[in-house]
């Protein structure tokens, strides 16, 4: 992954599956992931930051007493320990940047969830 370019949108297009991030790149101990999301993903929390990057579409980010909503080229940090739910109405691009520490649903686990074995 090292000493390539990377083009996010057409790793995030060429994903099959929604919810299903991909690492694309590392930065120390960081990943740096594309997602093709669409619908409702579940509540959940992590121990860690979490940067979401929308590429191409809309997202809202649901947590509890507000809602975010980003567009192409915006984003925002959930602060760890808070809990959020991603959703898109219509097929959404995102960019995701976490410690490699960081569990796809925190300590949530539901059908949606993807070991980061699954992720690279």
């Amino acid at each position: 992954m090292k000493n390539k370019t990377v083009n996010l949108l057409d790793q995030a297009r060429a994903i099959t599956k929604y919810w299903s991030p991909k690492v694309v790149g590392e930065v120390d101990d960081s990943y740096l992931k594309v997602a093709k999301v669409k619908g409702e993903f579940t509540w959940h929390d992590h121990e860690e930051d979490e940067l979401f990057m929308v590429l191409d579409g809309r997202l809202k980010i649901e947590m509890e007493g507000q809602t975010i909503q980003l567009q192409a080229g915006e984003v925002y940090v959930v602060p760890k320990g808070v809990k959020h739910k991603p959703l898109a109405v219509d097929e959404c691009l995102i960019m995701l940047f976490e410690k490699k520490t960081t569990l796809h649903t925190g300590k949530t686990s539901t059908a949606l969830t993807k070991d980061i074995s699954e992720q690279l």
